[in-house]
């Protein structure tokens, strides 16, 4: 197309299947290097591996994966071009449609459009208090440097000609002007794509090589980023985008995970496997862009993220799905332990104040996750936990406020719809966890009109309250609600807003002087008291806060079986299915 100037003539002319035509032929050409790729790196280097030994047989394995990694750049690379070529079709479509709907419109008023993109118009007879008068034909021409979003509406009409379709031919003009300008735009920023996806000279696909690739994917993910996004249902409900992903062939998923893997990694009702998949691919472009920037909150994000790849990368242990990143907020982690979709039983923990993404949350908050998911496989095998920091958690003062909870609390329930969306089993057991301040957020999540689509049990560990009286009031009923709440736990019994405002910190001591019974704390009813109706399980007390130097010690350990393995075991069971086998002790 850059051969010769864009003028209305080419556009109007121009066939966008072509461009998807050629397309394809390049993709059947990535496809066919895929397939060989995977033939070589599996059949023949297998074969090859069982049957010979001895120094030929090396050297015939090192040719193998040379071959293998050529061909595996070829693939990515012909899927790039195919990509690009159909993003240029899809983004040229809708100039041409707003150049053809004009010329249609020329057409109809009797106007005739000249190749530079003027029109001339008819004379016509204007009616005036002076009687009928004759109005010569005329010429518009389109505008210098028109912007592309302007209406002609807002324009100067100050000198309007007398002549009536003088008006309607500049506006045409101008369409036509605006449609070509468009098309330019976006012929000049694929050119540019297209030309950078060059091979280097030479057979070895070298470091320097696959960084080619990365700068290559990342250009045509800038460049095509509209025709990626359009047909993406950001806003459908998580069994919707579930639907939307299942209907998709093979190639198109492929290219989102692949060329655009931000766009789908964190929407909740794509499948985990495919989620973890985007997300890996997009962490290293994240990390990047962190490091890129010099503030604090970057660096701090930065440091985690680079702790998150390397656990996400170390072998052994439980197997991990990556299905949330960003550095949105305080950051963005959402963290399985097992498949949640392939597993019988599936809980989401909230974790609450002071939570960010930091080096903490990976060496410290995620390991709960973990510890939760292995007790769980102890009770049954089909088990997964997730560590869910899809929201901004309060950082300081901010935790004498509902707002945070109420914020998050949406997200929350969509990621537990698309949880169940993508969950394998008829009827999978899920189970909702908040710790601390997650514990308002999961309770402001359960009291919403809805409630958590899909939730079967609620635990509550270390509860400022949530925001509700009765257990009844979370929407699973009160038979599966589950509180463990240490004594020593000076959280569990912070005082209400009121006790707060007339005694300040004695509160803590006197407050059942000012609410008889105790029974109630900051954010509603505690959920450990008799008032409130849940079960509460057994828990270690945990050190004393004063008496024992343990500060918020108590408040740390209900997920660590090393601290409180009673704790740990009662809620493994609670999310293994089991949650009969639990030991209680009485409420408050």
């Amino acid at each position: 197309m850059t051969e010769t100037a864009l003028d209305w003539q080419r556009l109007h002319d121009l066939r966008p299947a072509d461009f998807e035509a050629a397309g394809n032929r390049w993709h059947a050409v990535s496809s066919r290097a895929g397939a060989d790729a995977l033939r070589v790196g599996q059949a023949m280097s297998a074969q090859l591996r069982e049957t010979q030994r001895g120094d030929a047989a090396t050297a015939a394995l090192r040719r193998l994966r040379r071959l293998h990694r050529n061909l595996d750049y070829v693939r990515t690379e012909c899927g790039l071009v195919r990509t690009t070529l159909n993003g240029l079709a899809a983004d040229l479509a809708e100039p041409q449609r707003q150049l053809r709907l004009a010329l249609d419109e020329a057409a109809e008023l009797g106007f005739t459009v000249h190749p530079d993109g003027s029109i001339t118009y008819p004379a016509s007879t204007v009616h005036t208090l002076l009687g009928p008068q004759d109005t010569p034909a005329g010429q518009a021409a389109p505008r210098a440097a028109l912007p592309l979003d302007l209406p002609h509406s807002s324009l100067d009409s100050s000198l309007r000609p007398l002549n009536p379709h003088a008006d309607r031919a500049q506006a045409l003009a101008d369409r036509i002007a605006r449609a070509v300008r468009a098309a330019a735009e976006v012929d000049a920023r694929y050119t540019r794509t297209l030309n950078g996806l060059r091979a280097a000279k030479g057979l070895d696909i070298t470091a320097a090589t696959l960084r080619d690739v990365r700068r290559d994917t990342a250009d045509v993910r800038h460049a095509a980023s509209a025709y990626l996004a359009a047909d993406v249902p950001f806003d459908a409900t998580p069994a919707e985008r579930k639907a939307w992903w299942d209907a998709l062939t093979d190639e198109q998923r492929q290219e989102f995970l692949r060329i655009a893997p931000d766009l789908v990694g964190n929407l909740d009702g794509i499948p985990a496997a495919a989620r973890d998949q985007a997300n890996r691919a997009y962490l290293p472009t994240l990390i990047e862009e962190l490091a890129g920037r010099h503030d604090d909150a970057s660096q701090t994000k930065l440091e985690a993220l680079r702790l998150l790849q390397a656990r996400l990368n170390q072998p052994g242990g439980l197997p991990m799905y990556l299905l949330g990143i960003g550095d949105e907020g305080n950051g963005r982690a959402i963290v399985a332990y097992g498949n949640p979709d392939t597993s019988r039983n599936v809980a989401a923990y909230v974790p609450g104040l002071g939570t960010a993404l930091d080096a903490d949350f990976v060496e410290d908050t995620m390991v709960r996750a973990e510890d939760t998911a292995i007790g769980a496989r102890d009770v049954d095998p089909s088990s997964a936990a997730i560590i869910w920091l899809g929201y901004d958690a309060p950082q300081s003062a901010d935790v004498m406020s509902t707002g945070d909870a109420e914020r998050g609390a949406p997200a929350y329930s969509r990621f537990i719809s698309g949880l169940v969306a993508t969950n394998e089993k008829s009827d999978p057991h899920v189970t909702a966890i908040g710790h601390s301040y997650g514990s308002l957020t999961v309770g402001t999540a359960a009291r919403q009109t809805n409630g958590i689509p899909g939730v079967d049990d609620v635990v509550l560990l270390g509860s400022p309250g949530v925001g509700v009286d009765r257990a009844e009031d979370l929407g699973v009923g009160r038979e599966h609600v589950f509180v463990g709440a240490a004594e020593n736990d000076p959280v569990t019994r912070l005082p209400t807003k009121e006790e707060f405002a007339l005694a300040g910190p004695a509160a803590f001591i006197y407050g059942d002087v000012y609410d008889r019974g105790d029974d109630d704390i900051y954010f509603g009813k505690d959920p450990a008291s008799a008032a409130f109706g849940a079960h509460r399980f057994k828990v270690d007390p945990g050190p004393a806060p004063v008496l024992e130097m343990g500060g918020f010690d108590a408040h740390s350990q209900y997920f660590t079986p090393s601290l409180d393995s009673e704790s740990a075991s009662n809620i493994a069971r609670v999310v293994g299915g089991r949650p009969g086998k639990i030991t209680l002790e009485d409420r408050r």
